[in-house]
């Protein structure tokens, strides 16, 4: 297996990616590995030809394959981007044509079973992994590279997963404009159990009060909706996430009736209830609006350079003369043939012009403002 020296004196840290299963979140990182020149080839492996023409067409994957085989041998990067419920059979569908040397993981929102699924797989560069992006609207007419950048992605290494593989794993979430957080398989299913799977089931059981009863449906307006707008995913993926990490979200149901049965309680007591609403404000009001500002907004322009001499200063000196200000700056890789350098600008309209200008110099350049 490379160790992450040799990714660092490479113009890409991955020659050939694989995504298995071609829908939002990786179509997504297909996007985030093409458009950051993460991934010198990116291969769209998918059950549905329809979802494979689609991604081709709109340029979200290089190529497409329908069937695994020894093509896999060839890919440094694997990503299993399939709902929960077909994880398990796409790992034991792939497993057999994986290299050894590869980097494989996963996108999934429940961890401890996949993980023991890959361990007794013997796929040794395994970094389970999940990503806390997503969105109402799926499949990858909507997937885009800006829906990871700032987001928490955690990675849960287990007992067999080796330094070289979760450090692989890291610059990879990294690359895609993600912050990794690693933490055992075990206490991420708990904590999302709690906030993520048992929110859902509370979204389903306030729906279907209104489901059962129209009147309420006349005065179920703005609040209602915002507090239910989980329940608005793909109701089979979101039946396979829930029933993957019941036992865990067993016990944040218990604990959530303890809570409902507190507050119920309080009703005859003002003034508790009156202290157990200022304490909710207080943890409302100082979440976050989303989790991704976590890290700060990126404008980044990434340039892919030639192996030629005083490329960096044509670069720097080429965007300074046109008055675009580069407040960042950083090598992302190098070798014989070139690499590539990333410059943090100032504003989305900054990128645009950096880019205009770049290329009609000649330079490849992706961005993201």
């Amino acid at each position: 297996m490379a160790d992450s020296a040799s990714l660092t004196s490479s113009p890409v840290p991955f020659e050939r990616a694989a995504i298995a299963g071609v829908g939002l979140i990786g179509g997504s990182v297909a996007l985030g590995l093409r458009e950051r020149l993460l991934a010198r080839r990116v291969v769209g492996y998918d059950a549905s030809m329809d979802v494979l023409r689609e991604a081709e067409a709109l340029g979200v994957v290089d190529e497409v394959q329908a069937t695994p085989g020894e093509w896999l041998r060839g890919c440094d990067l694997v990503v299993l981007a399939a709902p929960m419920g077909a994880l398990g059979p796409l790992a034991r569908e792939l497993a057999p044509f994986l290299s050894p040397d590869a980097l494989v993981t996963d996108v999934g929102s429940v961890k401890t079973g996949i993980a023991a699924e890959l361990d007794a797989l013997g796929v040794r560069g395994f970094v389970p992994g999940h990503p806390m992006a997503g969105s109402e609207r799926g499949g990858v007419t909507h997937a885009r590279a800006a829906l990871l950048e700032n987001a928490v992605w955690v990675l849960t290494p287990t007992e067999h997963t080796s330094l070289t593989a979760l450090s692989r794993a890291r610059q990879l979430v990294e690359g895609l404009g993600a912050a990794p957080v690693v933490m055992p398989p075990e206490a991420h299913d708990s904590l999302v159990a709690t906030v993520s799977h048992l929110p859902y089931l509370v979204s389903l059981a306030l729906t279907h009060l209104v489901a059962r009863d129209e009147r309420l449906s006349l005065l179920a307006a703005g609040g209602f909706r915002d507090l239910t707008r989980v329940a608005s995913g793909d109701p089979r993926m979101s039946r396979d996430m829930v029933v993957e990490n019941r036992e865990a979200l067993r016990e944040a149901l218990a604990r959530f009736r303890r809570g409902l049965e507190r507050l119920e309680a309080d009703l005859e007591r003002p003034g508790d209830l009156l202290a157990a609403a200022a304490e909710g404000k207080r943890t409302r009001d100082s979440l976050p609006v989303v989790r991704r500002s976590l890290l700060p907004p990126r404008h980044d322009l990434v340039v892919a350079m030639p192996d030629r001499p005083n490329q960096i200063g044509a670069v720097t000196q080429a965007l300074g003369a046109a008055g675009v200000n580069i407040k960042d700056i950083e090598v992302l890789a190098i070798r014989e043939e070139g690499g590539a350098l990333r410059l943090g600008l100032e504003s989305a309209a900054d990128v645009a012009r950096a880019a205009d200008l770049l290329r009609a110099a000649g330079y490849e350049v992706r961005g993201r403002g």
